[in-house]
């Protein structure tokens, strides 16, 4: 079927604070089980197995994206937009009755399913209802839920594990998400008109394996296997192989999961590079920020917390202010605008955040890097969706949020490697004094958020070596502000309409 349109423009408030909620429900939970993860280990066991809890989820959302994008073109906003809904609190739920690791971390998929529909379809309503001129305002606030989520999580998550039960993280989705639905399903129409349609099944599956397994190789490599391993290429080379069979799957497709006239054209593709920085980019601060804050500087997960929602206070304020400036000058020139914020945010927490600096300090770099964000996520994300029209909106806007999904799957693996790295190669040559008193394994959680050893020359040489690792991650944040520059001026200055029907 096609869908001929979004009706009742006059019930636009209610269907974005519903959309918010729904926002709100991914966001808050990509954040508030952080805290919790010392007491869920405390009655669950699988200390290991604990850092599934945070891939899975991204890898789960990060492949279904596209899969939502093109459904929500076929079948209609409001049907995806439930379904995702209705499968994240079905999650939320088996999250909360776990018995097990194992089975938390098959609810957490369950849940990462649900949220790759949220997002993208939630953003691609904001494109239906809104013109040009007002998508970046409501952009903005839709970025302020990300921003209070970074704050209220940790302390929300902090406060149910150690005076509730960390299973109520999980309950509380329920009735926010019931609130969403009833809203959207009260004051959201839209004209659907029915015709014969092919799901694509062999190219969701060739996608979702060979991203899988791609994924899976860079979260256990050097972990859970040597990086040099038969398992470690066997893994690559499956995935490599997939997805390359996802591509000549596309090509005889009559309805592509994830059309490849999405990544011929530079808009859209450059959109789409620029959203796999700034996933990768936001979780390489948001990991390994705290880290250094409360590993290197020694404060306490709170001050942590603040330093990093200065990132999402510039974020929304950058945002808001985005779509005034791109109107007068374009969406790529306002875009490279917030590149040089984005670098000279990553040079600062490069150079400046050293053992002797301040929580201030990280926080001024936070927010520089946050203000670069706003203006290069807005305007990219908007001139993609401005050069399409309403049948291939959600398939862009979905392809455009894949894309940050898995920038954000890829960079929490590269950026751990690093870190693991570096730590471990401290660890293996230490000084003479301090050989015999440090730990066998590396594990930065540990170290960052259990007791520090007596002696003091031990702990400074730990707390050296945490700056030394999330340095190197900061380095990292360099190199992807310069990638992004790239991915912009592959984009034209002017954003021209795309043909109505863009496949060959």
């Amino acid at each position: 079927m096609t869908v001929s349109g979004v009706g009742l423009r006059s019930e636009r408030g209610p269907v974005l604070v519903a959309i918010m909620l729904s926002t709100g429900l991914v966001a808050l939970d990509s954040t508030i089980i952080a805290t919790a993860v010392p007491s869920v280990v405390r009655d669950l066991g699988g200390f290991s197995q604990f850092p599934w809890l945070f891939s899975v989820y991204l890898l789960t959302q990060a492949v279904t994206v596209p899969l939502y994008g093109k459904f929500a073109d076929s079948l209609g906003r409001k049907p995806v937009l439930f379904f995702g809904i209705g499968v994240f609190l079905l999650g939320s739920v088996l999250c909360g009755a776990a018995w097990s690791m194992p089975a938390l971390i098959i609810a957490r998929a369950v849940q990462g399913i649900g949220a790759g529909a949220v997002q993208p379809i939630s953003m691609t309503v904001v494109g239906d209802l809104y013109s040009v001129e007002e998508r970046a305002r409501v952009q903005g606030y839709v970025a302020s839920v990300w921003g209070i989520a970074s704050v209220l999580g940790p302390t929300l998550g902090g406060l149910f594990a150690e005076y509730l039960s960390w299973r109520l993280i999980f309950f509380v989705n329920l009735p926010l998400g019931a609130i969403a639905v009833w809203m959207l399903a009260r004051h959201f129409a839209e004209s659907v008109e029915h015709r014969s349609h092919r799901v694509d099944f062999a190219g969701a599956a060739t996608l979702t394996g060979g991203f899988s397994l791609i994924i899976l190789g860079l979260l256990e490599g050097g972990v859970a296997w040597p990086w040099l391993s038969a398992q470690t290429l066997v893994i690559f080379v499956l995935g490599v192989a997939l997805l390359v069979a996802f591509v000549f799957v596309e090509r005889r497709a009559r309805e592509p999961v994830l059309p490849l006239w999405v990544l011929r054209h530079r808009v859209l593709l450059g959109g789409s590079i620029v959203a796999l920085v700034v996933g990768a980019l936001l979780i390489g601060l948001s990991s390994f920020l705290p880290t250094y804050v409360q590993g290197v500087l020694g404060t306490g997960p709170v001050v942590a917390g603040f330093a990093l929602a200065a990132l999402t206070v510039g974020w929304p304020l950058a945002a808001s202010l985005a779509g005034r400036i791109y109107l007068r000058i374009g969406f790529r020139d306002t875009a490279l605008i917030g590149s040089v914020f984005v670098i000279a945010g990553a040079v600062l927490t490069a150079t400046r955040l050293r053992e002797d600096s301040s929580v201030w300090t990280a926080a001024g770099a936070a927010f520089v890097l946050g203000l670069g964000l706003g203006l290069c996520t807005s305007p990219t994300l908007v001139a993609a969706q401005s050069v399409v029209g309403w049948s291939q909106r959600g398939v862009v806007t979905g392809t455009n949020m894949f894309s940050r999904s898995l920038g954000s799957a890829v960079g929490a693996a590269v950026f751990g490697a690093v870190a693991n790295a570096t730590l471990a190669s401290r660890f293996a040559h230490p000084p003479a004094a301090v050989a015999g008193e440090l730990p066998q394994n590396v594990d930065a959680t540990s170290l960052v958020l259990g007791g520090q050893p007596e002696r003091p020359d031990v702990a400074e040489y730990i707390r050296s070596s945490l700056q030394a690792a999330t340095h190197h991650v900061f380095l990292g944040l360099i190199v992807l502000s310069v990638v992004g520059v790239g991915a912009l001026l592959l984009m034209p200055r002017r954003a021209e309409p795309i043909s109505a029907d863009p496949a060959p």
